[in-house]
C-alpha cells in the first residue's frame, strides 16, 4: 500500500477529493462507513436495539442496508475510475483489476487470521488452526463484487451490464428454487447457497452464527451481490451526465420508487433476504440506496446546505483503511486479557459505559465512541493528506 500525499484508489474510493462536483457521492461512501463501524461494534451483542439487528432470516433491517451501499459505493467510484480504462490496453486493464481484487480478498483472509495466536489453555500462546479459517468474509465478497462488476462494466458497456443484471437476479431465483429443497427451497437448511458452498467449503470453515454452518458471504450468493457494484456504477454514470439538479433528484427518485415497489412484489414469492442476498433483496437495496443518494444531492447540491457533510468525508476519504482498522482495534482490544476471564474491550465497555447506562443504550455508546475514535484517526489523516489506497 502506498499512502502519502495518495488520492486514494481503492475500489471503495478512486476520484480526487478536491472535485466538489460529486459530493454526494462522497458524502455517501462516508455515511455507509460509519454506519458499517457502529452496526459492526457494538457494547454487547445480546443488547442491541433492533434495527441495529440483521433481520433473522426473512425480512429487512436499515442494518441490511448498510452492506448493499458499500458495494454500490464501490460501483459509483467505479464509474469515475474506469475511464482511463477505455484508452488503455486490456493488459492493463486487467492487471489493474485483478491484483486489487486480489489484495482486498488477501486482506480479507488476513483480518480474520487476526492476531494468528490464541491464549492456550495452560498459559502462554499458541498458533491458531489456520486450516479453520473461515475463507469468505466482507471484504472477500466486496473484492469478488468488484471484480465482476468491473469486468462487466468494460467489456458489456451500459447496456450490456443492465443485461447482465436481469440474467443473473432472475438465474438466481431460478437456482435458488429448483436445487433447494421443496416445499421450502429459501430455507436455512436447504437451501441451494449453502449446498453449492459445501462443494468447495467443509462445514468447519463456514459462518456458524445462524446455529448451523452457513456464510451468509458464500460464493453463489456473491453473483447477485455484484448487481449492487453494476447498481452503483450505472448511478455514477448517470448523475455524471444528468448533473447535480432538482432533475436529476426526481428522477432517482422516481426510479428507486418503482424498484422499491418490484422488490416488494417480488417479495410475495422471493423474500427479501440479505443472508441469501436474494434477488428481491438486491434491487430493494439499490432502491433504498438510490432514494438516499438523491435525498443527499437535494440536501447539499440543490440546497447548498453542505457545512454537516465533512464529518462524513473523513470516513469515505479512507473507507478501506479505516474498515480494517476497525476490525484490527476491536480485535486487538478482544485478544487483551485485563483478568482470567475478562478482555479489554469486555472490561472498557463493563467499566466505562455500563456504569452510567445499560442495555442497548450503553451498547450503542460504546459502538459511537468507537466509530468517533476511527473518525479521528481518519481525520488525522486527511488533515496530512494521507490517503490508503490498493
Amino acid at each position: 500500500m502506498n499512502s502519502r500525499q495518495a488520492v486514494a484508489e481503492s475500489p471503495a474510493a478512486t476520484h480526487t477529493y478536491t472535485a466538489q462536483r460529486y459530493l454526494s457521492l462522497d458524502v455517501l461512501r462516508g455515511l455507509t462507513v460509519a454506519l458499517m463501524v457502529v452496526v459492526n461494534t457494538p457494547g454487547s451483542w445480546s443488547t442491541i436495539y433492533a434495527p441495529l439487528r440483521h433481520a433473522p432470516w426473512h425480512g429487512f433491517t436499515v442494518t441490511d442496508l448498510v452492506f448493499p451501499a458499500f458495494l454500490f459505493a464501490v460501483g459509483n467510484a467505479m464509474s469515475f475510475s474506469m475511464r482511463k480504462f477505455s484508452i488503455q490496453p486490456d493488459s492493463v486493464f486487467l492487471q489493474k483489476v485483478f491484483k486489487r481484487a486480489a489484495l482486498i480478498f488477501l486482506i480479507g483472509v488476513l483480518l480474520r487470521c487476526f492476531p494468528f495466536v490464541a491464549h492456550a489453555e495452560g498459559g502462554g500462546l499458541e498458533l491458531i488452526d489456520f486450516s479453520a479459517v473461515r475463507i469468505m468474509g466482507v471484504l472477500q465478497r466486496i473484492a469478488l463484487c468488484y471484480l465482476v462488476g468491473a469486468l462487466v462494466v468494460h467489456y458489456l458497456k451500459v447496456k450490456g451490464a443492465i443485461i447482465f443484471s436481469a440474467v443473473v437476479l432472475l438465474g438466481y431465483w431460478a437456482a435458488l428454487y429448483f436445487f433447494g429443497d421443496q416445499p421450502a427451497p429459501y430455507s436455512l437448511e436447504g437451501n441451494a447457497a449453502l449446498k453449492f458452498d459445501l462443494l468447495f467449503f467443509s462445514p468447519e470453515i463456514l459462518y456458524k452464527g445462524y446455529g448451523i454452518p452457513f456464510d451468509p458471504e458464500g460464493l453463489l450468493s456473491t453473483l447477485p451481490a455484484a448487481v449492487n457494484v453494476v447498481a452503483g456504477y450505472l448511478a455514477g454514470l448517470f448523475v455524471q451526465q444528468r448533473g447535480n439538479n432538482t432533475g436529476t433528484v426526481w428522477r432517482l427518485c422516481l426510479t428507486g420508487a418503482v424498484l422499491a415497489a418490484v422488490a416488494l412484489v417480488w417479495d410475495v414469492v422471493f423474500p427479501i433476504n440479505k443472508a441469501l442476498w436474494t434477488s428481491s433483496y438486491v434491487v430493494y437495496s439499490v432502491a433504498l440506496v438510490i432514494l438516499v443518494l438523491a435525498m443527499l444531492m437535494l440536501v447539499i447540491e440543490v440546497l447548498k446546505y453542505k457545512k454537516w457533510v465533512y464529518f462524513f468525508e473523513v470516513f469515505g476519504k479512507n473507507p478501506l483503511f479505516i474498515f480494517c482498522m476497525s476490525i484490527l482495534l476491536v480485535k486487538t482490544l478482544s485478544f487483551i486479557k485485563v483478568s482470567d476471564d475478562t478482555r479489554l474491550d469486555s472490561w472498557i465497555y463493563q467499566n466505562w459505559f455500563l456504569s452510567w447506562g445499560q442495555g442497548e443504550f450503553a451498547s450503542l455508546m460504546f459502538a459511537l465512541a468507537y466509530m468517533l475514535l476511527l473518525w479521528l484517526m481518519g481525520y488525522w489523516m486527511d488533515r496530512r493528506r494521507i490517503y490508503i489506497r490498493v
